[in-house]
């Protein structure tokens, strides 16, 4: 079957992150950063940590890991390693792997001030509750477009960041049904 206007897979530019859940004792987190305003794409908006894949990237494992040292100073000795949620295309043009692990702290992060303006964590319980999930729509270019969003204490968590944390609710939603049965 064929969509028009919705891009072939293979055309997008490979990317991953990583979807670092901290343990702390109280219950998980989610580790997000703001990107600093003054970069050409995305600023200013919510992300997790990661970028596009490199020639010496073995896999998406090792660009999500390497990103997330660059950018917040996270050593991967501090990542254990989960699995791999789908794919997520973005409108930009990428094929983002996000790459789920789980971070044992103590850690200190060290910001890139240049792409990070903060890092800061959000409960993984308000993730997971169905009630923080919005949906929003705009007219791009003459389309309608929607777009998950779960905003938090002043911060707006959408697009991309928002679509592979609404992914991993899924999968996590689908675990906990399946359990149940």
């Amino acid at each position: 079957m064929d969509f028009p206007g919705l891009a072939d897979k293979r055309m997008h530019r490979p990317a991953a992150v990583l979807v670092p859940v901290v343990l702390r004792d109280e219950m998980p987190s989610v580790l997000l950063t703001r990107r600093t305003e003054h970069l050409h794409h995305h600023p200013g908006q919510i992300s997790f940590p990661g970028g596009r894949v490199e020639a010496g990237d073995a896999s998406a494992v090792d660009t999500a890991l390497r990103e997330t040292e660059e950018e917040i100073g996270l050593h991967r000795r501090h990542v254990e390693l989960l699995g791999a949620l789908p794919d997520y295309l973005t409108g930009t043009g990428f094929r983002v792997t996000p790459v789920v692990g789980l971070v044992h702290p103590p850690f200190e992060l060290k910001l890139d001030a240049f792409e990070v303006a903060e890092a800061f964590e959000v409960p993984l319980a308000h993730f997971l509750d169905p009630a923080n999930h919005e949906e929003h729509s705009i007219v791009h270019e003459g389309r309608v477009r929607r777009f998950h969003a779960m905003p938090y204490h002043g911060y707006f968590i959408w697009g991309a960041t928002a679509g592979i944390i609404m992914s991993m609710y899924r999968l996590l939603h689908m675990q906990v049904g399946a359990q149940d049965s």
